[in-house]
C-alpha cells in the first residue's frame, strides 16, 4: 500500500516560482506553465498517476484511454488550485468571484457562539476556505486543523507576502499536543475544522464504503464529531471556472454517539460532491489500498 506520509505537494520553492509569475506576468502566465507541469507529473509521478488512474478507471468506471486523459486534467486543475491559493494568499482576491451555498449555517454557528465541528476533504481547494471564513464576523473563532508537515514553512512564507487573517491553525504533532488545542477551542465555543479523508499510519481508523469500495478514514474526527453535543457541518470549496469558486456547506445527519453513522453520512456527502466535480479528487495515493 502507498500510505500518505503527511506531506502535500508544493514546497516553498514552488510557491516562490508561482508568486514571481503571478506578480510579474499575471495569473494566466502561471496557468500556462501548468500544461507542462501537469504532463511532467503524468509521466514521472508514478505513484500519484497510478492512484489517480485507479480512481477514474476503477471507481468512476471510465475507459483506460479516457482515464489517462482525466489524470492529466486532474493534475492541471490541481495546479490551478495551488496557483489560486497563492494568488488569494497574496491579497489578490479581486481576481476571483465566490458564492456561498449553505454558508449561513456557519454564520449562525458563529453568532450563537456554541462551537461546532466542520469536516471537509482533500477535494477542491479547501485550503482557501480561511479566506471565505475571514470575511465572516467573529472569524477569529475558527480553527483549521492541518496535518501537512510542511505547513509551517509555507505559512511563514505566504504570511511574508500576504494579508494577515484572523484564523487560527492547529498543526497535528506527533506528541499529540494538538488534541489539547482542539479540546480548548471547543471548550471556548469555537469552530474546529478537520479534513476527514487522510490519516497517519498507526492511527485508529474506521472503514466505510466510498465509490463502491471500502476505505479507511481517521477515527478521531468522527468519534469526536459524534460524541460532542455540537453541530457537525460538511464543507467543500470547489473551483467552478478559472475565476469562480463555490463554497458548499451541509449539516450532517447522524445518530448521536455513533461515529460509524457520521462517517457514512460523510462518505455519502463526498460521493455527492465528486459526482459534480470528478476532476477535483486530489488524494494521489493508494486511498482504497487496492492498487496491485
Amino acid at each position: 500500500m502507498v500510505q500518505w506520509d503527511g506531506k502535500s505537494r508544493g514546497a516553498v520553492l514552488g510557491y516562490k516560482i508561482f508568486i514571481f509569475l503571478i506578480q510579474n506576468l499575471g495569473v494566466r502566465s502561471a496557468y500556462l506553465l501548468l500544461y507542462f507541469v501537469a504532463f511532467y507529473f503524468l509521466l514521472f509521478s508514478f505513484e500519484g498517476t497510478k492512484a489517480s488512474f485507479y480512481y477514474f478507471h476503477k471507481r468512476l468506471g471510465f475507459s483506460k484511454l479516457s482515464s489517462i486523459w482525466k489524470v492529466y486534467k486532474s493534475y492541471f486543475v490541481f495546479g490551478q488550485t495551488i496557483i489560486d491559493k497563492v494568488t488569494i494568499s497574496a491579497g489578490i482576491k479581486n481576481k476571483f468571484t465566490f458564492e456561498h451555498d449553505g454558508g449561513e449555517a456557519i454564520i449562525d454557528l458563529l453568532k450563537e457562539k456554541k462551537g461546532g465541528i466542520l469536516i471537509s476533504a482533500h477535494i477542491g481547494n479547501f485550503e482557501i476556505a480561511d479566506y471565505f471564513f475571514n470575511e465572516m464576523e467573529d472569524s477569529s473563532h475558527i480553527n483549521l486543523v492541518t496535518t501537512d508537515r510542511e505547513h509551517r514553512a509555507i505559512k511563514e512564507y505566504l504570511e511574508s507576502i500576504s494579508l494577515k487573517n484572523n484564523l487560527k491553525f492547529i498543526v497535528v504533532n506527533e506528541d499529540l499536543s494538538h488534541i489539547f488545542e482542539i479540546n480548548n477551542a471547543l471548550s471556548n465555543n469555537e469552530l474546529v475544522c478537520f479534513t476527514g479523508d487522510r490519516y497517519f499510519e498507526g492511527n485508529k481508523v474506521l472503514s466505510e464504503e466510498l465509490l463502491g469500495k471500502k476505505a479507511n478514514f481517521p477515527a478521531g474526527t468522527f468519534l469526536l464529531g459524534s460524541r460532542l453535543n455540537v453541530p457537525v457541518l460538511f464543507v467543500y470549496v470547489m473551483k467552478e471556472t478559472s475565476k469562480h469558486y463555490h463554497l458548499y456547506t451541509r449539516k450532517a445527519s447522524f445518530k448521536k454517539r455513533d461515529a460509524q453513522d457520521l462517517l457514512k453520512s460523510y462518505t455519502q456527502s463526498v460521493e455527492w460532491i465528486l459526482k459534480k466535480y470528478p476532476y477535483q479528487w486530489f488524494n494521489y495515493f493508494d486511498f482504497w489500498n487496492d492498487i496491485k
